[in-house]
């Protein structure tokens, strides 16, 4: 029985008790400012609305009470939908675990009232909880289809990384922008193994790292569980060593210790003083540096099923853990226990229905410092694989809703046992991959704008052209600060765009698109930031006023240098398309030695762009027309300045 990972249990719950019609009469589609969804800042905090409180989930099994479901109906038929939102809101607020698989059809309603009656942040949650908790009876398709439009953190906004090195790949001679590099890096050989290896946590110092391999061969030619660490030695982690004073014939991982350095908290399974298959104990550090008197924490922490994977709090009074145990919202949840005052644990709670779902939740991690904590699931909507990390902030007694922590952390295969070191700089985590789900290995890098705990203040903006109407590109943060990495977004329909970024940092901003100049801007974050933008068209033909030479020269002049780099960049952003420039003189002169001026303009301007920005050179045709193809008959200076121009003409293959 794996330590690490819980067993896959099959349930048939069937949906039970009240159900009520999900055809509720066309509600409105939120609240909206200027004809667009105004979508609020607090879209993820639960806190703001007192039904997401669930005081029942860790006293009741389920709760029934019939006069109320009475009066529901009674309100439902005759079509008082103001006080029926009222008195359902009233009845899903004290459901009990067992409530969110059999009644789940009350949250949806309660969702569709709730659009008409109160602030659309909150029946977006609502919607949320029932695509965590659907098991049967809703069509999924249609929640995606019709409310996944509304919440501002959907995961095809991100740039698929392949595409995104693709991108910047054609910059790199000139620019310094670099895409995420320093991500999903394996921890290398001196940690993993051709085994298994999972569970890593942070020592007590940030240069021990333990963690659960399945490595060492028995005398039956089996591989059980065992417990390892290493040591961090200048910047290079040393050959894993196991912990022979805990390891034993039975299956031992998913170990934490405590700051001081003296508990270590672990799971053994299938020992014979065990509560069910896997359970939690405690060792103690010994005068002679060895661990022993190990003990298994009791009933209030472990149960008849799996019980595994803790995280203890910095301060050491909260325990993290997961279990399958009776009474779990799916396959497995997030639970935790606290200390009382004489250091004894008390009974183990649930950590309630915004963070379990009916799938699996596992492998906690509470950050002590920004009250974040970390876990990994399958059950949450849009995951990126099959298992994705996430975070939720705890915020007074409830937990903020669930974010994935992005592409550079969560790829198309499972992410197990996230955990960062105390700076916040390093993360660790186990990993599969799409070609091989089965196998994990230890991964270690910098940790990403997404996965930071302190990544919680809002930068929104919008990319418009000049009729308002939204334009299509792919916006990238560059922190010039710290070089934290930011995973790229496209733009979404609608124009906008928005990131959660670390506060009083300095950014680039960098929007790319195929019908505009590229956009730059240098911004400090200052609380939260809006950045909206006009992305004047790319015409076919382009003549820009700072291009005017010299009487008679064709030098490159500093002032033409601002609308020539945006000629440049286009160009080095899409590297399929090609570029003409057309010189043009006016009538003044000789016919031939204006062909040779328009020329040697054009060829100068041609020169600029493939010497300064390395562009191919067979991607830009120079043709000089001398005074052939003047805009205006000449009768003024100004008709003959007009007439002395370069002209860019973009074209796509």
């Amino acid at each position: 029985m794996r330590a690490s990972k819980p067993c896959i249990l099959v349930l048939l719950l069937i949906l039970q008790g009240v159900t009520l019609s999900v055809n509720a009469q066309k509600e409105k589609k939120g609240f909206k400012k200027g004809g667009v969804v105004n979508l609020n800042d607090s879209l993820t905090i639960y806190s703001q609305s007192d039904i997401f409180d669930f005081p029942n989930v860790n006293k009741l099994a389920f709760y029934q009470n019939d006069s109320q479901l009475k009066k529901i109906r009674s309100l439902d038929q005759s079509g008082q939908n103001e006080q029926m939102y009222k008195e359902l809101k009233v009845y899903v607020k004290n459901f009990g675990i067992e409530n969110f698989s059999k009644n789940v059809a009350m949250i949806w309603r309660l969702a569709k009232l709730s659009r008409n009656v109160r602030p659309f942040r909150e029946s977006l949650l609502l919607y949320k909880l029932v695509l965590k908790h659907h098991q049967q009876g809703l069509d999924i398709n249609d929640v995606y289809k019709r409310y996944q439009m509304l919440d501002p953190e959907k995961k095809e906004n991100y740039v698929p990384l392949d595409f995104y090195y693709k991108l910047v790949e054609y910059r790199k001679d000139i620019d310094t922008l670099r895409p995420p590099q320093s991500v999903l890096i394996n921890m290398g050989g001196y940690i993993n193994s051709d085994k298994e290896d999972y569970g890593p946590t942070v020592g007590n110092v940030d240069d021990m790292i333990l963690f659960t391999s399945k490595r060492n061969e028995h005398y039956d030619h089996t591989y059980n569980e065992d417990l390892f660490y290493s040591y961090k030695v200048e910047s290079y982690w040393d050959s894993a060593q196991p912990f022979t004073s805990i390891n034993t014939e039975f299956n031992e991982g998913s170990a934490c210790l405590s700051l001081d350095g003296k508990f270590l908290y672990f799971s053994r399974c299938n020992a014979p003083d065990g509560l069910g298959n896997c359970d939690l104990y405690v060792a103690t550090l010994k005068a002679d540096s060895t661990w022993g008197d190990v003990k298994n924490l009791g009933p209030n922490i472990n149960s008849s099923g799996w019980d595994s994977h803790p995280s203890l709090t910095h301060n050491g009074d909260t325990l993290f853990f997961a279990s399958n145990r009776v009474g779990t919202f799916g396959l497995s949840d997030i639970f935790y226990a606290v200390k009382n005052p004489k250091g004894v644990w008390q009974k183990a709670l649930n950590a309630g229905p915004i963070i379990n779902t009916v799938q699996s939740e596992v492998s906690p991690f509470f950050h002590h410092k920004f009250n974040v904590l970390y876990f990994s699931s399958n059950g949450h909507p849009l995951n990126f694989g099959e298992f994705d990390i996430y975070k939720s902030h705890q915020i007074k007694n409830s937990w903020s809703e669930p974010l994935d922590t992005g592409p550079l952390v969560n790829g198309g295969g499972s992410e197990y046992y996230f955990t960062i070191d105390s700076q916040s700089k390093d993360l660790y985590y186990a990993r599969s991959t799409e070609d091989d789900l089965k196998n994990l290995d230890l991964y270690s890098f910098p940790v990403p704008m997404e996965a930071q705990p302190e990544a919680v203040t809002k930068l929104k903006g919008s990319l418009k052209d000049p009729q308002g109407k939204s334009v299509k590109g792919i916006v990238s943060v560059i922190d010039l600060d710290e070089g934290v990495e930011v995973a790229p977004k496209f733009i979404r329909d609608d124009g906008t765009f928005d990131f959660s970024l670390i506060n009083k940092r300095n950014y680039l901003l960098i929007i790319q698109g195929d019908d505009f100049f590229r956009i730059e801007e240098i911004f400090f974050m200052d609380g939260d930031t809006e950045i909206n933008k006009i992305a004047e068209p790319i015409e076919s033909k382009i003549a820009f006023q700072s291009l005017e030479f010299e009487n008679g020269k064709a030098n490159i002049l500093p002032e033409m240098h601002a609308d020539l780099d945006k000629i440049a960049n286009f160009l080095i952003d899409h590297p399929t398309f090609k570029l003409v420039i057309s010189g043009h003189t006016d009538s003044a002169g000789k016919e031939e030695s204006n062909l040779k001026l328009s020329q040697a303009r054009a060829d100068a301007i041609k020169s600029y762009l493939s010497t300064q920005f390395q562009i191919d050179p067979k991607r830009i045709t120079a043709i000089g027309y001398g005074s052939s193809k003047p805009i205006v008959k000449e009768v003024t200076e100004e008709d003959r300045q007009l007439n002395r121009r370069v002209e860019f003409e973009i074209k796509k293959n």
